[in-house]
């Protein structure tokens, strides 16, 4: 006969129930001892933590939880101090648990685990242990951009490494710890630009007015052989109203809306043959008062037909290679009818002046029906949106290849009590 403390309780508490007579319970609610609080499962659970005179687990190895009893566990969590889970995976008979996430190093963990004996009754056991230090001085380090602020809906999140991570799973690592979260709640993904960058945005645009937090988890996780992650600055945006700017180079109009309302139409040039503007979505990167635009900056000889040296203002700038919207005074006979610039959108001083004031870095600006070729998604501003979203997901090395779920909304009405 089991004559561990627990059982004893049970087997009096039985008694009690007996020898008080019907109506009378004891030991938990309606007398039935499997209600009763759980039971202390110490002399049950076995993990391999800090031992004998080691005195800090090494966050090197897997958590591994145990039951040495004929009982089973039925639920383990693992939190750090600031609350980063660790995941894991229970055996099919409830014997063994075993992390499936690095432990970060230099951590306080609480581990909670829950067991179940024979009869079904609960039994519970709190630890809590520390890592140790990494031994290793290489740390990974995240910059989030851009800097803290108000932007257009659409700003992508950028994320970039003093170290290069090529390989899948740690990149999974990596990716796994950048948290973005944002209210409203939004559908969106990680892509990798190279080994030392990533993009992150939205599956549509951020909603007007949100609010957008970015954090790293990275600090004290293992990445790699020799290479741990390290703490990093977090990052907080606002979203400015749904400001969508659209270039027709066929019309040769731009139309402004702001919150899906017209608010101007403006009649505009863009690239003549062979310096066509490029189409798709582009980014507002900044805005530059006054402008000295050379064509020698890209690639037009000195001295050529095409060679040109102006001052130009009111500059909203939209590629790092030398692409604006702005001031064009010198072609206001021509705005609205042809094109006949070298790849920007030029419009009246007064014009320009009233785009300039009324965008912010991150709004959408927007070419249709040009002879361009459309924005690359990298390398040259923030043409990400260029990318289908299929596509965007396969630069994730955690979502690619798997079925793109519903969004927090959907998710929201289809929960049972909206159902």
């Amino acid at each position: 006969m089991n004559t561990s403390p627990r059982t004893r309780t049970v087997v009096s508490c039985t008694l009690l129930v007996i020898a008080l007579g019907a109506g009378v319970t004891a030991c938990g609610s309606g007398g039935n001892p499997l209600t009763s609080k759980p039971y202390d499962a110490s002399d049950e659970i076995s993990f391999n933590g800090p031992s004998g005179d080691r005195k800090k687990a090494d966050p090197d190895k897997p958590l591994e939880v145990t039951t040495d009893g004929d009982g089973r566990i039925t639920d383990v969590t693992a939190v750090d101090a600031t609350g980063r889970y660790v995941t894991g995976e229970l055996s099919a008979d409830g014997t063994r648990w075993h992390s499936t996430s690095p432990l970060a190093a230099n951590a306080h963990y609480t581990l909670r685990v829950s067991t179940e004996d024979d009869d079904g009754a609960p039994g519970r056991k709190v630890l809590t242990f520390d890592t140790s230090r990494p031994t290793t001085k290489q740390r990974l380090t995240v910059a989030f951009g851009p800097d803290s602020g108000t932007y257009g809906v659409g700003q992508p999140i950028t994320a970039k490494l003093n170290k290069p991570v090529a390989d899948k799973a740690q990149r999974a690592v990596v990716e796994r710890a950048l948290r973005v979260d944002s209210v409203p709640a939004v559908q969106g993904a990680w892509h990798w630009v190279d080994d030392k960058e990533l993009h992150y945005r939205p599956k549509d645009y951020w909603p007007a007015h949100a609010t957008v937090s970015v954090k790293s988890d990275l600090d004290g996780v293992k990445v790699g052989d020799r290479l741990w992650g390290a703490k990093s600055k977090p990052l907080k945006l606002t979203i400015g109203d749904r400001v969508i700017a659209v270039t027709d180079a066929s019309s040769h109009s731009l139309t402004f809306y702001k919150n899906d309302e017209v608010v101007r139409q403006i009649p505009v040039t863009t690239g003549k043959p062979g310096f066509d503007t490029r189409n798709g979505v582009k980014v507002v990167l900044e805005k530059q008062q006054y402008v000295r635009m050379r064509g020698t900056t890209v690639g037009i000889a000195e001295g050529s037909a095409d060679s040109y040296d102006l001052p130009v203002y009111y500059a909203t700038r939209v590629t790092w290679s030398g692409e604006y919207v702005h001031a064009a005074p010198w072609s206001v006979g021509s705005q609205g009818y042809a094109n006949v610039s070298h790849g920007c959108t030029g419009m009246s001083t007064d014009n320009a002046e009233w785009f300039f004031d009324h965008v912010r870095e991150g709004d959408v600006v927007k070419v249709v029906n040009s002879e361009g070729d459309t924005m690359e998604p990298f390398g040259n501003g923030f043409g990400d949106w260029n990318l289908a979203w299929k596509s965007w997901r396969k630069g994730s090395a955690l979502v690619a290849g798997t079925p793109d779920g519903p969004s927090p909304a959907e998710r929201a009405r289809l929960r049972p009590e909206n159902v």
